[in-house]
């Protein structure tokens, strides 16, 4: 699903990324921790095509996206890759069911499409009666699953995670923690995720671990 091969990647006199190997397999769910400065969201935006690596490849569900451009970046990343961040950025003056539509309206999905698929994804995150609140009537929990029916509207092939559970508490956390291996089980779907969690991160098929810019063996 995911190959990364020789990944460096520098800010100036700062290298972050020092040759970084990595395969991720379609239905894996994987998590990337270490501390502080390691490289990890750097890692995951480059992944996520978010930002460009120094050297090497990135090789997402068959498709090098080294050498893409602007343009057809930005076509793949809204067809191929969801994104779910620490704090949930919704829009605030759309509905939970319009956030959830908008990057289908992107990917150019009819208008009847895009709402089914977007009230099916809201159902099963639980979240049905909730489709016509707007952000702030939501609690934390709720706003969180709602990026993550944001980031499944186009069916990605990887949904990319940065700190998905950092800003929630307990119970929250492990109801968004349990939701991730139920898409997976439903859907198939492949999650990699950045995390300072470690009770997510034992959860995880597999956990990899950076420190200084590479990957710890």
């Amino acid at each position: 699903m995911i190959k990364v091969r020789n990944i460096t990647k520098s800010f100036g006199p700062l290298q972050v990324l020092k040759g970084i190997d990595l395969d991720i397999a379609k239905g894996e769910i994987v998590s990337i921790v270490g501390p502080s400065g390691a490289g990890k969201t750097t890692l995951l935006q480059i992944m996520g095509t978010l930002d460009k690596a120094d050297t090497g490849t990135v090789e997402i569900d068959g498709v090098d996206i080294s050498r893409m451009s602007q343009t057809r970046l930005a076509r793949f990343r809204n067809q191929r890759i969801g994104f779910v961040f620490q704090f949930h950025q919704l829009l605030p003056e759309f509905t939970a069911l319009e956030n959830v539509m908008i990057p289908a309206f992107i990917g150019g999905m009819g208008k009847k499409e895009a709402r089914r698929r977007a009230e099916e994804l809201l159902g099963f995150m639980g979240l049905a009666d909730r489709a016509q609140h707007k952000p702030n009537e939501l609690s934390g929990g709720e706003k969180q699953r709602v990026a993550v029916a944001r980031a499944l509207v186009n069916s990605p092939a990887v949904v990319m995670a940065d700190e998905p559970s950092g800003s929630l508490d307990s119970q929250n956390k492990q109801e968004l923690h349990q939701l991730f291996f139920d898409l997976r089980d439903r859907m198939g779907q492949t999650f990699v995720i950045v995390t300072h969690d470690e009770e997510l991160a034992q959860l995880t098929d597999r956990t990899i671990h950076m420190r200084d810019g590479k990957i710890e063996e």
